[in-house]
Protein backbone atom coordinates (compact mmCIF):
# COMPACT_ATOMS: atom_id res chain seq x y z
CA UNK A 1 0.00 0.00 0.00
CA UNK A 2 2.53 2.44 -1.34
CA UNK A 3 -0.13 5.74 -1.18
CA UNK A 4 -1.86 4.61 1.58
CA UNK A 5 -2.78 7.73 4.34
CA UNK A 6 -2.53 9.56 0.56
CA UNK A 7 -5.29 11.85 -1.57
CA UNK A 8 -5.05 12.01 -5.34
CA UNK A 9 -6.87 14.34 -7.65
CA UNK A 10 -6.54 12.66 -11.03
CA UNK A 11 -7.59 14.70 -13.99
CA UNK A 12 -9.18 13.42 -17.14
CA UNK A 13 -9.36 10.06 -15.11
CA UNK A 14 -12.37 8.62 -16.66
CA UNK A 15 -11.51 6.49 -19.16
CA UNK A 16 -7.63 5.53 -21.02
CA UNK A 17 -4.43 6.57 -19.03
CA UNK A 18 -6.52 8.48 -15.81
CA UNK A 19 -8.30 5.45 -15.28
CA UNK A 20 -5.48 3.12 -14.98
CA UNK A 21 -3.61 5.86 -12.89
CA UNK A 22 -7.13 6.19 -10.98
CA UNK A 23 -7.14 2.22 -10.40
CA UNK A 24 -3.15 1.68 -9.23
CA UNK A 25 -3.99 4.81 -6.62
CA UNK A 26 -6.86 2.94 -5.20
CA UNK A 27 -5.24 -0.05 -5.16
CA UNK A 28 -2.29 1.37 -3.45
CA UNK A 29 -4.60 2.83 -0.66
CA UNK A 30 -5.00 6.51 -1.86
CA UNK A 31 -7.76 8.30 -1.81
CA UNK A 32 -8.86 9.39 -5.35
CA UNK A 33 -10.95 12.20 -6.77
CA UNK A 34 -11.81 11.13 -10.45
CA UNK A 35 -12.25 15.31 -12.57
CA UNK A 36 -13.29 14.53 -16.27
CA UNK A 37 -16.37 16.22 -18.50
CA UNK A 38 -17.71 12.53 -18.59
CA UNK A 39 -19.48 12.03 -15.49
CA UNK A 40 -21.45 9.20 -16.39
CA UNK A 41 -17.66 7.40 -16.94
CA UNK A 42 -16.15 8.97 -13.91
CA UNK A 43 -19.49 7.63 -11.80
CA UNK A 44 -19.05 4.09 -13.16
CA UNK A 45 -15.63 3.71 -12.29
CA UNK A 46 -16.29 4.85 -8.82
CA UNK A 47 -18.84 2.78 -8.21
CA UNK A 48 -17.31 -0.14 -9.45
CA UNK A 49 -13.87 1.08 -6.87
CA UNK A 50 -15.82 1.58 -4.04
CA UNK A 51 -14.73 3.57 -0.64
CA UNK A 52 -12.60 6.02 -1.19
CA UNK A 53 -13.03 7.90 -4.92
CA UNK A 54 -15.33 10.35 -5.52
CA UNK A 55 -16.09 12.14 -9.01
CA UNK A 56 -16.00 15.95 -9.35
CA UNK A 57 -17.79 17.26 -13.26
CA UNK A 58 -14.64 19.41 -14.36
CA UNK A 59 -13.44 21.38 -17.57
CA UNK A 60 -9.85 21.91 -16.83
CA UNK A 61 -9.68 24.58 -18.92
CA UNK A 62 -11.87 26.88 -17.01
CA UNK A 63 -10.53 28.53 -13.59
CA UNK A 64 -13.98 28.08 -11.90
CA UNK A 65 -14.33 24.34 -12.88
CA UNK A 66 -10.58 23.89 -11.68
CA UNK A 67 -11.38 25.52 -8.00
CA UNK A 68 -14.36 23.90 -7.67
CA UNK A 69 -12.29 20.82 -8.29
CA UNK A 70 -9.48 21.83 -5.76
CA UNK A 71 -12.62 22.61 -2.75
CA UNK A 72 -14.44 18.92 -3.78
CA UNK A 73 -11.45 17.46 -2.88
CA UNK A 74 -10.55 19.26 0.43
CA UNK A 75 -14.22 19.18 1.37
CA UNK A 76 -13.96 15.22 1.13
CA UNK A 77 -10.29 14.49 1.88
CA UNK A 78 -8.82 17.05 3.71
CA UNK A 79 -5.99 17.50 2.18
CA UNK A 80 -4.47 17.42 -1.29
CA UNK A 81 -1.27 15.22 -1.67
CA UNK A 82 -1.08 13.71 -5.10
CA UNK A 83 -1.98 16.20 -8.23
CA UNK A 84 -1.99 14.08 -11.24
CA UNK A 85 -2.37 16.29 -14.92
CA UNK A 86 -3.60 13.86 -16.79
CA UNK A 87 -6.31 15.77 -18.99
CA UNK A 88 -5.72 15.95 -22.61
CA UNK A 89 -6.64 16.39 -26.13
CA UNK A 90 -5.39 16.50 -29.85
CA UNK A 91 -6.04 17.43 -32.97
CA UNK A 92 -6.72 15.04 -36.04
CA UNK A 93 -3.49 14.59 -38.14
CA UNK A 94 -3.07 17.18 -40.77
CA UNK A 95 0.05 20.16 -41.99
CA UNK A 96 0.50 22.23 -39.23
CA UNK A 97 -1.25 24.76 -41.55
CA UNK A 98 -4.15 23.40 -41.99
CA UNK A 99 -5.34 23.06 -38.27
CA UNK A 100 -8.40 24.53 -37.35
CA UNK A 101 -8.03 27.75 -35.10
CA UNK A 102 -10.71 26.51 -32.67
CA UNK A 103 -8.50 22.61 -32.71
CA UNK A 104 -5.44 24.73 -31.84
CA UNK A 105 -6.95 26.25 -29.38
CA UNK A 106 -8.78 23.21 -27.64
CA UNK A 107 -5.20 21.72 -27.56
CA UNK A 108 -3.82 24.81 -25.66
CA UNK A 109 -6.72 24.92 -23.40
CA UNK A 110 -6.72 20.91 -22.43
CA UNK A 111 -3.19 20.57 -22.12
CA UNK A 112 -1.07 23.72 -21.50
CA UNK A 113 -3.77 26.13 -20.00
CA UNK A 114 -5.23 23.52 -17.59
CA UNK A 115 -1.76 22.81 -15.77
CA UNK A 116 -1.54 26.18 -15.50
CA UNK A 117 -4.65 26.59 -13.52
CA UNK A 118 -4.43 23.84 -11.72
CA UNK A 119 -0.98 25.02 -10.48
CA UNK A 120 -2.59 28.22 -9.75
CA UNK A 121 -5.15 26.23 -7.49
CA UNK A 122 -3.51 23.86 -6.02
CA UNK A 123 0.12 24.70 -5.72
CA UNK A 124 -0.54 27.38 -2.12
CA UNK A 125 -1.94 24.06 -0.62
CA UNK A 126 1.03 22.07 -0.86
CA UNK A 127 3.23 24.97 -0.13
CA UNK A 128 1.83 25.67 2.74
CA UNK A 129 2.09 21.76 4.17
CA UNK A 130 5.62 21.80 2.66
CA UNK A 131 5.04 18.49 0.87
CA UNK A 132 3.04 17.15 -2.54
CA UNK A 133 3.88 15.54 -5.65
CA UNK A 134 2.62 16.59 -9.17
CA UNK A 135 2.48 14.36 -12.11
CA UNK A 136 1.96 15.76 -15.63
CA UNK A 137 0.95 13.45 -18.43
CA UNK A 138 3.30 14.32 -21.20
CA UNK A 139 3.78 12.50 -24.28
CA UNK A 140 6.55 10.94 -26.66
CA UNK A 141 5.45 13.31 -29.23
CA UNK A 142 7.28 16.38 -26.95
CA UNK A 143 10.31 14.44 -27.03
CA UNK A 144 10.23 12.86 -30.95
CA UNK A 145 7.76 15.14 -32.67
CA UNK A 146 5.44 12.88 -35.37
CA UNK A 147 5.00 14.61 -38.52
CA UNK A 148 1.31 16.22 -39.00
CA UNK A 149 0.86 16.12 -35.03
CA UNK A 150 2.54 19.48 -34.60
CA UNK A 151 0.48 21.36 -32.59
CA UNK A 152 -0.34 18.74 -29.99
CA UNK A 153 3.61 18.08 -30.23
CA UNK A 154 4.29 21.42 -29.41
CA UNK A 155 1.42 21.37 -26.17
CA UNK A 156 3.34 18.27 -25.04
CA UNK A 157 6.47 19.72 -25.38
CA UNK A 158 5.72 22.34 -23.22
CA UNK A 159 4.71 20.16 -20.67
CA UNK A 160 7.20 18.37 -20.44
CA UNK A 161 9.22 22.05 -19.88
CA UNK A 162 7.02 23.30 -17.70
CA UNK A 163 7.63 20.13 -15.49
CA UNK A 164 11.45 20.93 -15.09
CA UNK A 165 10.70 24.69 -14.56
CA UNK A 166 7.90 23.64 -11.66
CA UNK A 167 9.89 20.93 -10.30
CA UNK A 168 13.18 23.68 -9.66
CA UNK A 169 10.98 26.36 -8.08
CA UNK A 170 9.37 24.01 -6.34
CA UNK A 171 12.07 22.15 -4.40
CA UNK A 172 12.84 24.06 -1.53
CA UNK A 173 8.95 24.04 -0.62
CA UNK A 174 9.11 20.37 -0.20
CA UNK A 175 6.67 19.47 -3.60
CA UNK A 176 8.15 17.13 -6.42
CA UNK A 177 6.66 17.45 -9.93
CA UNK A 178 7.70 14.83 -12.47
CA UNK A 179 6.11 13.76 -15.81
CA UNK A 180 5.71 10.62 -17.99
CA UNK A 181 5.72 9.96 -21.29
CA UNK A 182 3.45 7.64 -22.65
CA UNK A 183 3.65 6.43 -26.07
CA UNK A 184 0.26 6.00 -27.77
CA UNK A 185 -1.65 3.41 -25.92
CA UNK A 186 -5.31 1.94 -26.26
CA UNK A 187 -7.44 4.91 -25.21
CA UNK A 188 -10.27 7.37 -26.55
CA UNK A 189 -7.39 9.51 -28.09
CA UNK A 190 -5.58 6.10 -30.17
CA UNK A 191 -7.70 6.79 -33.75
CA UNK A 192 -7.17 10.39 -33.21
CA UNK A 193 -3.44 10.08 -33.06
CA UNK A 194 -3.47 7.69 -35.99
CA UNK A 195 -6.07 9.29 -38.10
CA UNK A 196 -8.11 5.76 -38.66
CA UNK A 197 -7.87 2.84 -37.32
CA UNK A 198 -6.88 -0.15 -39.02
CA UNK A 199 -4.48 -3.11 -39.13
CA UNK A 200 -2.00 -1.51 -41.47
CA UNK A 201 -1.72 1.60 -40.06
CA UNK A 202 -1.75 -0.20 -36.59
CA UNK A 203 1.15 -2.43 -37.94
CA UNK A 204 2.75 0.66 -39.08
CA UNK A 205 2.14 2.64 -35.62
CA UNK A 206 3.49 -0.23 -34.38
CA UNK A 207 7.04 -0.48 -36.10
CA UNK A 208 8.39 2.56 -34.52
CA UNK A 209 8.15 0.75 -30.49
CA UNK A 210 10.79 -1.25 -30.78
CA UNK A 211 8.95 -3.28 -27.61
CA UNK A 212 6.06 -3.59 -29.93
CA UNK A 213 3.39 -3.04 -28.72
CA UNK A 214 0.85 0.34 -27.59
CA UNK A 215 0.95 1.62 -23.96
CA UNK A 216 -1.20 0.13 -21.50
CA UNK A 217 -3.44 2.28 -18.59
CA UNK A 218 -1.41 -0.26 -16.02
CA UNK A 219 1.69 0.79 -17.22
CA UNK A 220 1.19 3.99 -16.86
CA UNK A 221 -1.10 3.68 -13.14
CA UNK A 222 2.41 2.01 -12.01
CA UNK A 223 4.68 4.63 -13.51
CA UNK A 224 2.65 6.86 -12.17
CA UNK A 225 2.38 5.05 -8.22
CA UNK A 226 5.75 5.02 -7.84
CA UNK A 227 6.75 8.93 -9.09
CA UNK A 228 3.48 9.82 -6.52
CA UNK A 229 4.97 7.79 -4.12
CA UNK A 230 7.65 8.16 -0.94
CA UNK A 231 9.81 5.38 -2.80
CA UNK A 232 10.51 8.75 -5.04
CA UNK A 233 11.47 10.93 -2.53
CA UNK A 234 14.54 12.02 -4.16
CA UNK A 235 12.85 12.31 -7.73
CA UNK A 236 12.19 15.64 -9.57
CA UNK A 237 11.89 17.02 -12.60
CA UNK A 238 12.14 13.73 -14.30
CA UNK A 239 10.32 13.38 -17.82
CA UNK A 240 9.94 9.44 -17.88
CA UNK A 241 9.07 7.97 -21.17
CA UNK A 242 7.20 4.74 -20.52
CA UNK A 243 7.27 4.07 -24.27
CA UNK A 244 8.85 0.47 -24.79
CA UNK A 245 12.01 2.81 -26.19
CA UNK A 246 9.97 4.69 -29.11
CA UNK A 247 12.23 7.68 -28.40
CA UNK A 248 15.47 5.89 -28.43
Amino acid sequence: MRLSNKTAIVTGGASGFGAGIVRKFHAEGAKVLIADLNTELAEELAAELGDGVRVCTTNVAKAADVDAMTQAALSAFGQIDILVNNAGTTHLPAPMEEVSEEDFDKVIAVNVKSVYLTAKSIVPLMKARKTGAILNVASTAGVSPRPRLNWYNASKGWMNNATKGMAVELAPDGVRVNAINPVAGETPLLKMFMGEDTPEVRAKFLSTIPLGRFSTPEDMGNAACYLCSDEASMVTGVCMEVDGGRCI
